[in-house]
């Protein structure tokens, strides 16, 4: 297996609300991929986001270490996501400046071959396949279920003004309904999870691009963050990237 994860603040918010986490237990040839997008005025995006993070990947943790067939990896990402959502709402109820705060999420608990994939909001799941990029996971938006319904074009949608407005997100409710994937990984197939500061400055086609070219995975990481920032980097820029095949070569 091999990963690669990096964060940025972009060129427009004072501070990075986004954080990442990739643990790998290559002995139990298992992993997991996690972003957290976090929102909420001064630091409180940051403390959600944090909080989230270390939560989810605490209460995966064993599952991790001793491996997990289907049943077992979904029903830890949804006991992580009810530990992640339980302690953010917590706080968030017993501090005032922490009231509202919240955080989408996107996670991948791969074992073996086998990707368990699930997300809350609009941070994203996609897979580099045979030379085509799909995304895997559906974002939890108010645009997103316009387009659903027909009501507007995907091209409309990417420049709608309320693009932002998402439908649910970790620590936001006492309770949070997570989406669950499962997608089968072949040699050089490549997942990408991320935050919206990504795919918001970053058209899917070119991250194919990018994705389906040469280099390592961190090369491709690296790329894409620095396209988004040449989009104007308006928001947080996370991209995590992870491969089951062997090691890709610049």
């Amino acid at each position: 297996m091999e990963y690669f994860g990096i964060t940025d603040k972009g060129r427009v918010r004072p501070t990075n609300q986004d954080i990442y986490r990739i643990e790998a237990c290559p002995d139990r040839d298992s992993a997991l991929v996690l972003v957290c997008d976090g929102m909420g005025g001064a630091n409180a995006g940051n403390v959600a986001s944090r909080f989230a993070a270390e939560c989810f990947v605490e209460e995966a943790k064993t599952a991790l270490e001793t491996g997990a067939d289907e049943m077992t990896r979904h029903e830890t990402l949804r006991r992580a996501l009810d530990r992640a959502n339980d302690t953010v709402f917590g706080l968030a109820g017993r501090q005032p400046e922490f009231r509202g705060m919240g955080t989408p999420l996107v996670s991948a608990f791969v074992q073996g071959r086998d990707a368990s994939i699930m997300n809350v909001g609009d941070s994203r799941a996609y897979i580099m396949s045979g030379g085509t990029l799909r995304q895997i996971s559906e974002d939890h938006s108010y645009v997103e279920e316009m387009r659903r319904l027909g009501r507007i074009s995907e091209a409309d949608a990417r420049s709608h003004p309320q693009k932002n407005l998402i439908t649910r997100a970790v620590g936001v409710d006492a309770t949070v309904d997570g989406d669950l994937f499962e997608q089968t990984l072949a040699d050089g197939d490549i997942l990408l999870l991320c935050s919206d500061g990504l795919t918001g400055m970053v058209e899917d086609g070119k991250i194919a691009e990018v994705l389906a070219g040469a280099g390592t995975l961190e090369d491709k990481g690296r790329e894409l963050l620095t396209l988004a920032l040449e989009g104007g980097g308006r928001d947080n820029i996370t991209v995590a990237l992870f491969t089951c095949g062997a090691k890709q070569e610049a």
